[in-house]
């Protein structure tokens, strides 16, 4: 028997099958689409697909992130802060403060020595800070690849000051900088550099200390020059992940595991 987690993201979709010993079994991953109903039962034939196995293995289904509520098929439904802290903790026992940067949304989550929710900040409501922020103005600007970020920012030795985080000024700033001549990994290790503090000053306005071990995760959190972003401003290294992106859909097929057992 198998238990099931799917995260509809507003960029991407995510599921992870785990079996009864809550071993990971499948994690696959696409774009989200219009249709979020659409991209969870993808997503979820891709996975069966790739095990082999029948939708009727599947014992349970809990599903969140932004789209959670949009599938129909699921068991139950939950919010997107429990599952992260939940994968994570799976994935690293003893992390005590999770950093997740995704595409329109980041969240600093802060735990106890027992895996608890102590406290969390998030911004779900503008693009700085997210993922979304390197895609427009990186790709619209200095058209470089959002997989070429992390590189690009590791040789960079005199970042560019951004100052602003609204895209919108930040756009004004970066044209500035590409006027002037100044090296591409000098503007892209800036906007890396901008985003660590903002989502920092987010974290500490809530009182949150930023504990070790730290764990990144989201689709920024594949980011190499993000962790030397981090790094630099908190005195602290962040951990990564081998699938920065599993987190959240882990954390639902834990507790489609945990709701089946009742």
């Amino acid at each position: 028997m198998y238990y099931c987690g799917i995260d509809i993201g507003s960029t991407t979709s995510k599921t992870v099958i785990i079996d009864e010993d809550k071993n990971i079994k499948n994690f696959s991953l696409i774009h989200t689409k219009f249709d979020r109903d659409a991209s969870g039962r993808e997503v979820l034939q891709n996975a069966i697909d790739e095990m082999g196995i029948k939708r009727e293995d599947i014992a349970y289904i809990v599903s969140t992130g932004y789209g959670r509520r949009s599938l129909s098929f699921y068991d139950k439904a939950s919010p997107e802060i429990i599952c992260h802290a939940l994968g994570t903790c799976h994935l690293v026992p003893g992390v005590r403060t999770i950093i997740d940067i995704g595409g329109q949304d980041s969240k600093v989550i802060s735990l106890d020595e027992n895996g608890m929710i102590l406290k969390f900040e998030m911004n779900d409501k503008c693009a700085a800070g997210t993922g979304r922020f390197f895609e427009v103005l990186t790709g619209r600007l200095l058209n470089v690849d959002m997989d070429e970020l992390g590189e690009m920012a590791m040789k960079s030795d005199n970042p560019s000051v951004i100052s602003s985080m609204c895209t919108i000024f930040a756009e004004s700033e970066i044209i500035s900088f590409l006027s002037e001549g100044v090296p591409k990994e000098d503007i892209v290790y800036g906007m890396v550099l901008s985003i660590a503090r903002r989502i920092v000053a987010m974290g500490r306005a809530g009182q949150i200390t930023f504990e070790e071990p730290i764990v990144f995760s989201g689709g920024v959190g594949g980011n190499i020059g993000a962790f030397k972003a981090f790094e630099k401003i908190l005195k602290k290294r962040p951990m990564g992940l081998e699938n920065p992106q599993i987190t959240g859909a882990l954390g639902a097929a834990l507790i489609a595991h945990k709701e089946y057992q009742k």
